[in-house]
């Protein structure tokens, strides 16, 4: 769930933190860019991860391609129209339904978090007093991330045994509220899960239903996002899936790690099942003016520079709640990436006459960071060669 193309790594680095085996079919459009895109999936496979599969639209046209293994035991390929943890993609859901309650004027951004959850932003120089909802979902509140106390134990074992634990909200929250901010509100940027908790938690104050239900009642159902999902504590992907695989520590065999580690799998931040049509048409439905006013969206699309140590490619900016990235052909595309504990997906869409949507999924990650900042890369080539010859 964590945020970027490197939370993963970084956790496994820092003391946490494969077998090549045939290549799977391409499905969908046939001809060049159906081997274009093959050839892609198959580059980022050979750098160790253990499935890789990409879905572009351009259009009426959908090409589709995977490589790699969604079983090691057995060696089946990635599913076909598989489920997918999406992780802080999540992340751009949360973002929509808040500028929606800003379209229908039942909040406003500049609201100040105590406003409405007074007394929950308090302690070691936090205050939610200085702390806006526009700064929450673009993380430049300052706000620190709690996700480090939710991984007691950064190892196979640790992830076996702690994976269950399910922790309210709230909980999420004082256990950031123990570590001071890292900037004063609006001084700079840093990813932090904590922020998007707010955000769930304000959604709930101001509508007095869950963020899970706002999201099913004013995205997935009009869009008719059949496949994607809030699935709270519960730990399971539904079938189709291709299995996960992380690898805690240089040199260590990968653990299957498909069942979500629910400490940081659980919330606002990051909880989400989809599929990459279902993550695809989200996207696109988002950019092409379907869920929010032209007002709210040009807010959403107002992006700061996220700093090169965050692990994204150069030049990428964060808006609120989605991310804007450069191409090598010119222009650039929106999503926003998530990432876990053995997967990471990334949404792109451009914009225009033809805009193409393409969503990518590694089933694998790895337990030393030269490895990942690898694959990270490799994720990035990917994308920009995809959306470059769609």
């Amino acid at each position: 769930m964590p945020s970027d193309l490197r939370r993963t790594a970084a956790l496994c680095a820092a003391a946490l933190l494969a077998t090549l085996v045939p290549p799977a079919a391409s499905a969908g459009a046939a001809g060049r860019p159906a081997a274009s895109l093959r050839q892609a999936t198959d580059a980022l496979h050979a750098t160790g991860v253990t499935g890789v599969s990409a879905r572009l639209e351009t259009g009426r046209t959908v090409t589709t391609a995977r490589s790699g293994t969604g079983d090691l035991r057995t060696g089946r390929p990635v599913p076909r129209d598989a489920y997918i943890r999406i992780g802080s993609t999540t992340k751009t859901f949360v973002a929509t339904v808040v500028l929606q309650l800003a379209d229908e004027r039942r909040l406003s951004l500049d609201d100040t978090v105590e406003r409405w959850l007074p007394g929950v932003v308090r302690g070691q120089g936090n205050d939610g007093r200085r702390v806006t909802l526009r700064q929450l979902l673009q993380h430049t509140s300052g706000v620190p991330d709690y996700t480090g106390d939710a991984l007691p134990d950064p190892t196979a074992a640790g992830y076996h045994e702690h994976r269950l634990t399910a922790y309210s909200s709230l909980r999420r929250v004082q256990l950031a509220m123990g570590h001071p901010p890292a900037f004063g509100p609006g001084t700079g940027w840093q990813y932090s899960n904590t922020n998007y908790v707010l955000a769930g938690l304000v959604i709930e104050a101001v509508t007095g239903r869950s963020w899970e239900r706002e999201v099913r009642s004013r995205i997935l159902r009009p869009l008719r996002l059949t496949g994607t999902t809030a699935p709270g504590d519960d730990p399971r992907l539904p079938h189709p899936h291709a299995r996960n695989y992380q690898q805690f520590g240089p040199g260590e065999p990968l653990t299957d790690t498909t069942p979500a580690y629910l400490p940081f799998d659980g919330d606002a931040d990051g909880a989400m099942i989809s599929t990459a049509a279902d993550t695809n048409r989200f996207f696109t439905a988002l950019l092409g003016g379907e869920l929010l006013s032209p007002a709210r969206l040009a807010e959403m699309r107002r992006t700061v520079p996220e700093p090169e140590e965050h692990g994204s490619p150069p030049g990428t900016r964060y808006g609120l709640g989605i991310s804007w990235t450069p191409l090598s052909c010119g222009g650039g595309y929106w999503g926003h990436s998530g990432s876990g504990f053995g997967y990471l997906v990334a949404p792109a869409v451009t914009e225009g006459a033809r805009p193409a949507a393409l969503t990518v999924t590694a089933h694998s990650r790895p337990g030393d960071q030269e490895t990942a900042e690898l694959q990270n890369k490799g994720v990035g080539d990917l994308v920009d060669h995809a959306l470059c010859t769609a």
